[in-house]
């Protein structure tokens, strides 16, 4: 049994990296105010002054800061992300997770910084691992949410380095990395910009008594009065299709893989990933605390306890997501 597998927690702020560390986090992940990250929004994120007290903070406490630069530099403006390597060698990080060719040359190259690589690379099989292994000096890998257990153990079997998988947060339907829904929507891509379904262009309108929300113009849920409306995401939302409604791409659930947490270890997995940098600081503590009570189970050997996580996930509904899955 392994001696323990490190906890990689989300920080889309200073106080939510103080709650994620106090919490119990191994790690944490997060990142600057700008495109070079994939959870772009407005009040998330650090500032350069942010970033390095809340790396002092951390290390303080024993805790390794991953900075995520995990965007595709746009063309012609490479210096923002080169700036954001920079920056995060300057302060002090542990690593960088970075999914662009050239950004991990340049991090590779000009600093020697621990480089991990971002699913939004999304490498899917060991050859394509090892490619970056070799080529950029890679030490661990964040799987893409598509394989088994089984497959993620054939991957570890052929690679020689480490391997990080998420365990509990939102999904998405698309492949990371590939996605250009929300582009075609809004003009602002989650690969480049950084931004999924941006705030700015969200829209409520109310019709006919219905409350409509809309993205980029799109129609996406339609709700009665009083009821709750979610957020307008295209791959989660709500059509019409001939006589049928509903969710055609996705429904609203979350990934909770608590249980699995022994197969995964035995497949080889070095570290476990929680989902959501734009979620709250009380669900950064409870998701936090409940990951590290059952990471410290499993390495006693004791039972894993069962997750109360429910009341925070979409659509308060679960699943294990492709580990389990039974699909092509």
């Amino acid at each position: 049994m392994t001696e323990t597998l490190e906890l990689v927690c989300p920080a889309g702020t200073p106080a939510a990296l103080r709650s994620a560390v106090e919490a119990g986090a191994h790690s944490v992940y997060c990142g600057f105010n700008d495109e070079t990250n994939a959870r772009n929004f407005p009040g998330l994120n650090f500032s350069r002054d942010e970033m390095a007290e809340s790396i002092r903070f951390a290390h303080r406490r024993g805790a390794k800061v991953l900075i995520a630069i995990n965007t595709f530099p746009r063309a012609g403006g490479f210096e923002l992300w080169a700036r954001a390597v920079d920056d995060a060698h300057r302060f002090g990080a542990d690593a960088v997770i970075l999914a662009d060719l050239g950004l991990l040359d340049y991090a590779s190259q000009r600093h020697g910084l621990r480089v991990h690589l971002s699913v939004q690379a999304a490498a899917a099989n060991a050859d394509a691992i090892n490619f970056y292994a070799h080529a950029f000096g890679v030490k661990r890998v964040v799987l893409p949410r598509v394989l088994t257990v089984q497959e993620i153990a054939a991957i570890n079997r052929e690679i020689d380095v480490e391997t990080e998988v998420f365990v509990f947060g939102g999904l998405c339907v698309m492949a990371e990395g590939r996605c250009s829904l929300s582009s075609y929507a809004t003009g602002r891509s989650p690969n480049m910009n950084g931004a999924c379904s941006p705030a700015s262009h969200v829209e409520y309108r109310d019709e006919g008594g219905a409350l409509v929300s809309r993205l980029g113009g799109f129609a996406i849920h339609k709700v009665g009065a009083g009821e709750p409306a979610p957020y307008p995401t295209l791959c989660k939302g709500s059509f019409r299709i001939g006589d049928y409604q509903g969710h055609a791409f996705e429904d609203p659930v979350s990934l909770d893989a608590a249980a699995l947490i022994p197969q995964l270890a035995e497949a080889g997995v070095t570290a476990l990933k929680i989902e959501g940098r734009q979620r709250s600081r009380a669900y950064t503590t409870a998701v936090v605390g409940g990951f590290r009570a059952a990471i410290d189970a499993y390495v006693a050997g004791r039972p894993i306890p069962v997750s109360a996580l429910r009341d925070l996930t979409e659509g308060q509904k679960t699943t294990s997501g492709a580990y389990r899955k039974a699909w092509r």
